[in-house]
């Protein structure tokens, strides 16, 4: 398992990391990371930052409010060993059956419980019908594993190409305008280019996003647009790779992970710190949602804004997400998901907790 199950969202109180496959922890470091050099750029000494800085006065609107952006200079890749999974990755584990014949029977779905919701749109679990192609899938792969809600992390970076990698909290505080991808690189084992074209491209099911959706996302003036990412690949492999592991080691998957930026090294399994309990909130990790919106907080009142500390200190988690503040990236997500994403499913459950102000 490298995802909580729905029926523990309940539970998690935003303690718990609800998706710790790769592609994700890196992405959800990334957001402290940035946060956190938006913190030292802010406090005594103000130490500088080679990736961001704060705005100046004439460069905020109503609209693209933040105080801090991520400087022009830089540029942001992400190198994955294992191509994602989801739809992404399907050739490959068709190739890898003994048996690649499309399955006819239906596929394992599961829909939406918004009775107003298209009852036709549904999110495929895991890997199963591999023939099917261009859908939103969910995570586990496995059958036999607990059903969840997290989306597969193919989707959630297509998506990325919309929304930016910034997540809710963050986006309050940095603009998205430099926040995209620019490229994804995977080794070349495990690039399939018809794969990534499908899944990522504008010739795949991201022609869903019309001229007009992007005209629009413009004219909202947040920083927010259509920025697809370039698929590279490399002949380097990961030393640690299946394939590069001796057969007589034999590589099996685990649900430890190690993050590391310059401010926070952690090591996490089954989503909370290694050491600690599942559902003690002694393990929460610094990457998790109630960490994430304690340096959201503490980042308002330093800036002080009076409409983004009104914004970000709201009684519940779910409050904030759901904010008018956020209303130009909840624009953008929910046209996005009506678009090349149909099917796709909120995962809900854990946005009802609060922390101390």
């Amino acid at each position: 398992m490298k995802c909580l199950p729905s029926a523990k969202l309940l539970l998690a109180h935003g303690n718990i990391l609800h998706d710790w496959h790769a592609e994700v922890l890196a992405i959800r470091a990334f957001n402290r990371f940035i946060l956190d050099e938006c913190r030292l750029l802010s406090i005594p000494p103000y130490t500088p930052s080679r990736f961001v800085r704060r705005r100046r006065t004439s460069e905020i609107t109503e609209a693209e409010y933040q105080p801090f952006a991520i400087k022009d200079d830089v540029s942001i890749h992400m190198y994955c060993s294992e191509a994602p999974c989801g739809d992404a990755s399907m050739e490959l584990v068709m190739n890898a059956q003994e048996d690649s014949t499309p399955w006819t029977s239906p596929p394992p779905t599961v829909s939406s419980e918004d009775s107003n919701a298209d009852p036709t749109l549904a999110a495929i679990r895991g890997r199963s019908h591999f023939g099917l192609l261009g859908a939103v899938r969910l995570k586990p792969a496995r059958p036999d594993a607990p059903p969840a809600l997290s989306k597969s992390c193919t989707d959630k970076l297509a998506l990325a190409q919309c929304t930016s990698i910034l997540s809710s909290l963050s986006s309050l505080l940095i603009t998205p305008r430099n926040a995209y991808l620019s490229s994804l690189v995977l080794p070349k084992s495990q690039h399939v280019e018809a794969a990534c074209t499908r899944a990522f491209s504008r010739k795949g099911r991201m022609s869903a996003i019309t001229p007009e959706m992007e005209t629009r996302w413009k004219d909202l003036g947040t920083g927010y647009g259509f920025h697809p990412f370039k698929i590279q690949h490399t002949g380097k492999e990961f030393k640690h790779s299946r394939r590069s592991v001796r057969s007589i080691e034999r590589s099996i998957p685990s649900n430890l992970s190690a993050i590391h930026t310059p401010h926070v090294q952690e090591t996490l399994i089954a989503g909370v710190l290694q050491g600690r309990k599942q559902f003690d909130p002694r393990g929460a990790s610094a990457i998790c949602r109630r960490s994430i919106w304690k340096v959201a907080i503490e980042l308002v009142g330093i800036v002080g804004v009076p409409m983004l500390i009104e914004a970000a200190r709201k009684s519940r988690y779910g409050e904030v997400k759901n904010g008018e503040v956020l209303a130009g990236r909840i624009t953008v997500k929910r046209e996005a998901m009506n678009g090349p994403f149909k099917g796709w499913l909120r995962n809900t459950g854990d946005d009802d907790f609060g922390v101390e102000t």
